[in-house]
């Protein structure tokens, strides 16, 4: 897969995109992130690519011309993207379903939004679909956007040691996760359920189904629907 990234601020992404398993997911080859500085396509010397908005207000908005000229050299160098994301709070919410659904693309470019947005007409022209992580603003898109590679590249096959490991994660199967242990098996008293350590697959199985299901419904009941 390969992830083209557009920000303003570059810098904020280099620490998420190079260390752990995304580190290890492009050293592999299986994941190539390519962040651009949108400055590159400036309108002039100065480096600018935000105006005033029309009609008044405070914020500046990220302008047509650098956005759109970058999309197209970059579709031009690479070919055209399955998706162009913009990460903005009135996007829809980031779930694991649309982790799921980006990590079977080829290519994807993500627009890390600033300031007051960006102009409308690219969202109307260019973005297939826009994403937040949640009710809240923050300075840029930056983080976001390596929320979501993280997301999507973990669920590249060969990425993780052991594949079947995102199968079981949170929210991969309409659940939250169940409970986890680890050594030791009593630790001041406080000890393993017998179930885990009975050497049963099947009975662990539907303990942890139970138990996914339990912490599901007191959690977060919303997840649940009418069932």
């Amino acid at each position: 897969m390969h992830i083209d990234i557009l920000s303003v601020l570059p810098e904020l992404l280099e620490s998420p995109l190079n260390h752990s398993i995304m580190k290890r997911a492009q050293q592999k080859g299986l994941l190539t992130v390519r962040v651009h500085n949108l400055r590159q396509w400036a309108v002039n010397n100065q480096g600018q690519i935000d105006d005033y908005q029309y009609g008044g207000g405070a914020g500046m908005v990220m302008m047509c011309e650098p956005l759109v000229n970058a999309i197209e050299q970059l579709q031009a160098e690479g070919g055209p993207f399955d998706e162009i994301i913009y990460m903005t709070p009135d996007g829809k919410r980031f779930e694991q379903r649309d982790a799921n659904q980006l990590s079977l693309q080829k290519r994807l470019l993500i627009i890390c939004g600033h300031y007051k947005g960006i102009d409308e007409r690219v969202r109307e022209h260019f973005v297939t679909r826009e994403i937040s992580i949640g009710d809240f603003v923050l300075s840029g898109g930056e983080i976001p956007a390596a929320l979501v590679v993280d997301a999507i590249g973990r669920l590249l096959p060969g990425v993780l040691n052991d594949e079947t490991s995102a199968l079981f994660d949170s929210f991969q199967d309409g659940l939250l996760a169940p409970p986890v242990y680890t050594r030791p098996a009593d630790f001041r008293g406080w000890k393993v359920p017998d179930i885990l350590l009975s050497g049963d697959p099947i009975k662990v199985a539907d303990w942890r189904h139970d138990q996914a299901l339990l912490r599901t419904e007191q959690r977060r009941p919303d997840m649940l629907g009418d069932e």
